[in-house]
């Protein structure tokens, strides 16, 4: 079964830091790139980041640049996304999803997660 579970979410005070954890499972993890998403309540849904497994390619929307950081351990098919010095406009549910073959981008994804909540208070 394919899988991608998302963990990290919570509440947290404007200038604090989360971890998300994107666990993945099911597929062969090296052959796609991994994004981390975002949706508030009323807005579309964005990239956030975005990184291939296989060669540490990464990318960045400049909203959160400085300020999160993608990460992949190989060795256990997880995906990070630190994120720190947190604004209330992070506020959004934040979901994880994989890409094949191509790397980075933020159309075409082949598998979703459910998504975490993360709140960010002022």
């Amino acid at each position: 079964e394919v899988q991608l579970v998302e963990s990290g979410g919570g509440l947290v005070q404007a200038g604090g830091s989360l971890r998300l954890s994107c666990a993945a499972s099911g597929f062969t993890f090296d052959d796609y790139a991994i994004g981390w998403f975002r949706q508030a309540p009323g807005k579309e849904r964005e990239g956030v980041s975005c990184i291939s497994s296989s060669d540490n390619n990464t990318y960045y929307v400049d909203s959160v640049k400085g300020r999160f950081t993608i990460s992949s351990d190989n060795t256990k098919n997880t995906v990070y996304l630190q994120m720190n010095s947190l604004k209330p406009e992070d506020t959004a549910v934040y979901y994880c999803a994989a890409r094949y073959g191509l790397g980075c981008g933020w159309y075409g994804m082949n598998y979703w997660g459910k998504g975490t909540l993360v709140t960010v208070s002022s």
